[in-house]
């Protein structure tokens, strides 16, 4: 009996791209530069659109989606095809690349066609998976909304009263979500020089308190009409697939800019994102208990899930590699699971109004983060915002972040020869822009 750890490709057995996960991307490589859907499968990025093209997916059981889906540049239309079909897709290729697949000739013992589809995952170039038409951020990390709430207000009024009442959240900039790898210059703006002198009066300036938010984001599958609402019981019909997130912030940026309308610029300059989308099935066994799950009847009924197990059990770590160092520090190890509120439900809130949702919008959850020194998910935590250092393993320490240094998120879930992973989240910071 074939297990989803089980393949006819070498797959070693930490790789985050086991036979269990197929998630999607999109991809180019140097000796053809049209991004085009790719599976990541161990080693390798299977090529949807050379599959298709050779009549790989002659095999797929009724009803077949459109194979023109598969030649797009995006992975927009294939999500907007549902999740029962997107479900179906990545169970095939499941099924083609297993040990024991039932449709040898498709691949397995295609050697030709092998080398057309089968491609090093070191020569190809990955993309930004969907075309993102809006970008909603939650604040669903207790943790760390405590944590951050407790730094200026006190831990007696660390949480707004809406908190533990609906999702908090802000719509952010798609234009500038960008794709893991992806370097951001240290963004420009308004800042107080002294926060405690009178009258406050801000000087321009590049950000000096430069600062990540470890987050999950998830992209919507499919669109919903302008005045409709969407029930948290068939938001999880909306979602396509999660991959992590990295909302770079500009702490003193933000702390002049945000009252009375929340983050702007100290948020827009530039959000990365992992580059393989994981599917809801890949991680449907990694199902856990949300933190509200024993306060569920203490919410409005539209915000009400059936089951307790609506967020996923999934290990994230994050690491710093400081500017001019080839030593790494991990930073941060933490759980996707420490979240208040789950996808779907968020998904219920942002369209309780009538607002639209469409494919391809992403929603981040907010900075996830546990409750000691080493599991949060931001230096504004733990540094005390700025107060305490954080120590690196080559000797350096940081209160925020300099120019040269690089962030690189990871999270995978399952054991050896079955994780169910992300890759990499990964970026740098660029010296600010100047003028020429």
């Amino acid at each position: 009996m074939t297990t989803m750890s089980e393949s006819w490709l070498p797959i070693s057995p930490d790789s985050p791209f086991s036979l269990a996960n197929i998630p999607f991307g999109i991809i180019s490589t140097p000796d053809n530069s049209s991004p085009r859907p790719a599976v990541a499968i161990g080693d390798f990025a299977l090529d949807l659109s050379a599959l298709a093209a050779a009549d790989g997916f002659s095999k797929l059981p009724s009803p077949q989606p459109s194979l023109s889906v598969f030649s797009k540049d995006t992975l927009n239309d294939f999500a907007a095809l549902g999740n029962a079909v997107t479900s179906q897709v990545r169970a095939y290729i499941q099924n083609i690349l297993a040990s024991d697949t039932p449709y040898p000739d498709v691949l397995k013992s295609n050697e030709s066609l092998q080398k057309s589809v089968l491609l090093p995952l070191s020569r190809v170039k990955c993309h930004l998976p969907m075309r993102i038409g809006d970008y909603t951020d939650f604040y669903a990390g207790i943790n760390h909304a405590f944590n951050v709430g407790t730094l200026f207000r006190g831990a007696d009024n660390a949480l707004q009263p809406n908190y533990k009442h609906l999702p908090v959240g802000y719509h952010g900039r798609a234009s500038s979500v960008v794709v893991s790898g992806t370097a951001l210059h240290r963004p420009h703006g308004q800042i107080l020089a002294n926060p405690t002198a009178k009258p406050q009066v801000p000087m321009f300036s590049p950000s000096k308190k430069l600062d990540i938010e470890l987050e999950l984001a998830a992209f919507v599958s499919k669109s919903s009409k302008l005045g409709e609402r969407i029930p948290a019981a068939d938001a999880e019909e909306y979602i396509f697939g999660l991959v992590l997130m990295n909302d770079w912030s500009a702490r003193d940026i933000q702390a002049w800019e945000y009252v009375p309308l929340g983050p702007f610029g100290s948020k827009n300059f530039g959000t990365v994102i992992s580059p393989w989308v994981v599917l809801p099935d890949a991680l449907a066994p990694y199902r856990t208990a949300a933190l509200n799950a024993d306060d569920r009847e203490e919410l409005l009924p539209y915000l009400r899930e059936s089951s307790r197990d609506t967020v996923y059990d999934i290990p994230l770590k994050v690491q710093l590699k400081a500017a001019g160092s080839d030593v790494i520090t991990t930073i941060c190890e933490t759980n996707a699971k420490n979240l208040l509120y789950s996808f779907p439900q968020m998904l219920a809130h942002h369209s309780v109004t009538g607002c639209n949702m469409n494919t391809g919008d992403l929603l981040g959850s907010g900075t996830i983060s546990g409750k000691t020194p080493n599991s949060m998910g931001s230096l504004l935590e733990q540094t005390k915002n700025g107060k305490e250092p954080v120590a690196l393993a080559d000797g350096s320490s940081r209160h925020f972040l300099e120019d040269g240094d690089e962030i690189i998120i990871s999270g995978a879930c399952g054991k050896e020869g079955g994780y169910v992973g992300f890759g990499e989240c990964r970026g740098a910071i660029l010296p600010a822009w100047m003028p020429e």
